[in-house]
């Protein structure tokens, strides 16, 4: 009955608890010698304002978290009512950032001090020890001082030093770096010297170092379309670059963006609901036309030697490269001791290259080819790639279509072995690579050493659900795992469950955190990887988890199906539903089912939403077909100018293929106590998703109404040529023949199953111009449909109300259609 009621009331607990991710830890960074980790964490479950956190031993390896900077404490009830810059809500959603507080960090070298804003302010934390008492007394922990810096020059000209966006503070800690979007300002930390006689402590002191403008013939101000110091759309969306200048580690040097987005299409967002208010008009880069111009500057700062401060430029060049042919800045890497790198793509991305830009006198802001890289369909970015090693070789990432894996070279040597595929690097040093993987036990059938322990011993490839005895499998594509990837080869896990994974490292210390099928939270933990006493325990702890749980346990089955051998996760209803020991259901297919995205992985997290819809009364499948990442290069690259025909192919070939798979695992489960599952109805298949899943959705009534009776489309991109260039023509190219063979508007006429299509009037990414032309395609043609647009949402869905309502009306929706389907099967 608990059980039921949790089901229950899952949609608003959803919405409130921003998906059950308030409370917990997030963000980690090691920092320093590794004994301390720099974290973000709200108080509770239903707390959307983070604050920072550290994570701490001390020398007898005691573990500790201490509060550094909480809003409410800074801000006040002003915590709790966000007053974000537009500029920065565009940030966050391009990064799906949906938290509110302090939601982002920038910590010195050192980790002593951290910038960051909240509310468009800009705040520092400093962190100083103290070293205990004469008598041995331990240190009874950190001393902090949060502040805001350069309150007083934000106030008296806002319109010269404000929206504070990307703050960055320097390596040296000294001063930081942040972008208005038409300056790149510099503020020189004061407060300094304190406790000297005599002496007044510096002011902050903020400077335009940098700036854009353009003006019309008589010299007035005109449109800017150009921006500073900030990552194009292209780039936050596409690309996970959301930083537009990165500092040298030896605080000098800056090298920064700069683009122009006059020749990209002007598009309008508006609020129907509030026609006296004016559509706000923005740049996107729609597919098939212009994009940003991007370019890059090298500059070298100076500074006075006794106070720090900014005394000017004393360097300055543009980057030169042949912007004409490697339109895209992909990536930029700074390791200490080296000059920059900078990973440039051609227009479909299928060609780069690695430069490495020169910061000596003779060479200033010259850039030199270190490697290049081409694929025929495309190049994947990983990210963390290109990296130097602290020696000076060069890791990159390599789509290896003979071993297909997606492997790391060094120094052009592939040293990654076949079938285990990178998805991350995490850190880069002489030794190793730490890195994010997705091993194909096909290629490479032999487990590490430490997996096999961890299996035995009951933690690793049997991880076994609560409410079913199901299993995640091995450590395969479902699982993305921690390992240190050494330069000979050898493959060292540092995460031993599967699960959904991630990590950071600096000296002795690592913070491992992420999600897997043995609980429903977060697990962040920090460690001392060589601090070992003498009976081989290294110091560690697990980070508290403050959030939310969703009080149940997907009960879900991880199986193969059809000749693709889709991974596929089957959740039936639970034990307490009314569902539970029904002999057929309806089957709700439930995909992402495009490129790079997978939905099928070894985290509860990926089954919740599949479980409340189990216990309306659905079989609910989530098939990864082809495409979806995680099984090396050529699988990924099947759907190359044919997404719309591969991936409905591959949900159909799921569909047929469940009934003999569903009798398979229950004549499997005759030996043991679990219930069976209930068989699917192949006359009663639906289909909901989002963005690519509502596409999916979309096309599934329109394309295979024979085997799709009902869908529901959140937000489906309809028409490829209303999508960004990054994105779409990576798989579809340049030819206008294939967004036309890839669109679903022109069968419209075809439709004959019901269709819920829901869009958000908000929506910057996949704009509601795609839902309105299949709706008036479909209004063309005479085919019935529903329609709910959805005012003030954009592509997260971040309103309470609309979250938890989408679901129960997606849910009655669907009930009615399936009603009277009549039985073929």
């Amino acid at each position: 009955m608990v059980v039921m009621n949790n089901i229950d009331d899952f949609p608003r607990a959803k919405a409130r608890t921003l998906r059950f991710t308030c409370g917990a830890p997030r963000s980690a960074q090691a920092i320093g010698d590794g004994s301390l980790a720099l974290f973000l964490r709200s108080d509770g479950p239903e707390d959307l304002v983070t604050a920072l956190w550290l994570s701490w031993f001390d020398e007898a390896g005691g573990h500790h978290e201490t509060k550094l900077a909480d809003p409410r404490d800074l801000l006040g009830d002003h915590a709790d009512s966000e007053d974000v810059p537009a500029e920065e809500k565009a940030r966050r959603e391009r990064a799906r950032e949906g938290g509110a507080g302090i939601v982002s960090y920038s910590a010195c070298a050192e980790g002593d001090r951290v910038v960051f804003t909240i509310n468009g302010r800009l705040y520092l934390t400093e962190i100083a020890w103290d070293d205990g008492t004469e008598d041995g007394t331990p240190a009874a922990g950190p001393i902090v001082e949060t502040r805001e810096l350069a309150g007083a020059w934000l106030d008296e000209d806002p319109a010269m030093y404000t929206p504070v966006l990307n703050p960055r503070i320097s390596p040296d800690g000294d001063h930081v770096l942040y972008t208005t979007g038409e300056r790149l300002m510099l503020v020189d930390i004061g407060d300094w010297p304190r406790d000297v006689e005599g002496v007044d402590p510096l002011d902050d002191r903020v400077t335009a170092v940098y700036g854009v403008s353009v003006e019309d013939e008589d010299g007035n101000p005109a449109e800017n379309t150009w921006r500073i110091g900030l990552a194009e759309f292209a780039a936050g969306e596409e690309m996970d670059r959301y930083d537009g200048f990165w500092w040298a580690p030896d605080s000098r040097h800056v090298l920064f963006e700069s683009f122009d987005t006059a020749d990209e299409p002007t598009w309008f967002i508006s609020d129907p609901a509030d026609p006296e208010r004016p559509a706000a008009g923005r740049r996107y880069p729609r597919a098939l036309t212009r994009n940003a111009d991007v370019y890059l500057t090298l500059i070298t700062l100076d500074f006075d030697p006794a106070t720090l401060r900014y005394r000017g430029i004393t360097a300055n060049a543009d980057v030169e490269w042949d912007r004409e042919a490697y339109e895209y800045v992909a990536a930029v890497h700074w390791t200490e001791g080296h000059d920059p790198l900078v990973l440039v793509q051609d227009r479909l991305q299928r060609n780069d290259q690695v430069l490495q830009v020169a910061t000596d006198e003779r060479r200033y802001g010259l850039p030199r080819v270190l490697e290049e890289h081409h694929n025929d369909q495309w190049i994947d970015l990983v990210s963390g790639t290109p990296a130097l090693t602290p020696d000076g070789r060069l890791v990159c990432a390599l789509n290896d279509m003979d071993a297909d894996t997606n492997r790391l070279t060094v120094d052009g040597r592939a040293f990654t072995p076949a079938g285990w595929n990178v998805r991350h690097v995490l850190d880069v040093t002489d030794a190793d690579v730490l890195a994010v993987v997705q091993r194909e036990p096909d290629l490479a059938p032999d487990e590490p050493r430490e997996w096999r322990v961890a299996a035995e011993a009951g933690h690793g490839g049997g991880a076994v659900s609560a409410a079913d005895e199901s299993r995640v499998g091995a450590h395969d594509a479902r699982s993305f795992d921690v390992v240190s990837l050494g330069y000979d080869g050898t493959v060292t896990p540092v995460t031993s469950r599967p699960g959904v994974w991630t990590a950071s490292r600096a000296g002795d210390g690592i913070v491992v955190s992420g999600r897997s099928m043995d609980a429903a939270g977060v697990t962040m933990e920090h460690s001392l990887v060589t601090q070992v006493d003498e009976e081989g325990h290294a110091p560690a702890a697990t980070i508290a988890n403050h959030a939310a749980e969703p009080g149940f346990a997907p009960n879900v089955t991880f199986t193969r199906l059809g000749g693709h051998r889709l991974y596929t996760a089957i959740v039936a209803p639970s034990a307490g539903s009314p569902y539970a020991r029904a002999e057929r259901l309806p089957v709700l297919m439930k995909p992402y089912g495009g490129p790079g995205h997978q939905q099928v992985a070894a985290a509860q997290s990926y089954y919740w939403d599949a479980q409340w819809w189990a216990d309306q009364g659905f079989l609910v499948v989530t098939a990864d077909g082809r495409g979806t990442t995680g099984r090396g290069p050529r699988w990924d690259r099947e759907i190359f100018e044919d997404m719309k025909d591969v991936t409905l192919a591959d949900q159909v070939e799921a569909v047929r293929a469940l009934p003999d798979a569903v009798a398979a695992l229950n004549d499997a489960r005759q030996t043991g106590h679990a219930a069976p599952i209930p068989a699917p109805d192949l006359d009663r298949v639906a289909m909901i998703g989002w963005s690519y899943g509502g596409f999916l959705s979309a096309l599934a009534v329109l394309d295979a109404p024979d085997v799709f009776a009902a869908a529901c489309a959140g937000a489906p991109p309809t028409d490829w040529t209303l999508y960004d260039t990054h994105y779409t023509e990576r798989y579809l190219g340049l030819d206008p023949a294939v967004y036309e063979r890839n669109s679903i508007i022109a069968d419209a006429p075809k439709l004959s199953r019901p269709l819920m299509i829901i869009h958000g009037f908000a929506d910057d990414n996949v704009t509601i111009a795609h839902s309105l032309r299949l709706s008036r395609a479909l209004m063309a043609a005479g085919r019935p449909h529903t329609f709910l647009p959805l005012t003030g949402i954009t592509h997260m869905t971040n309103d309470e109300t609309v979250a938890e309502n989408l679901l129960t009306l997606q849910r009655d929706f669907l009930r009615d259609a399936l009603r009277n389907v009549p039985e073929t099967h």
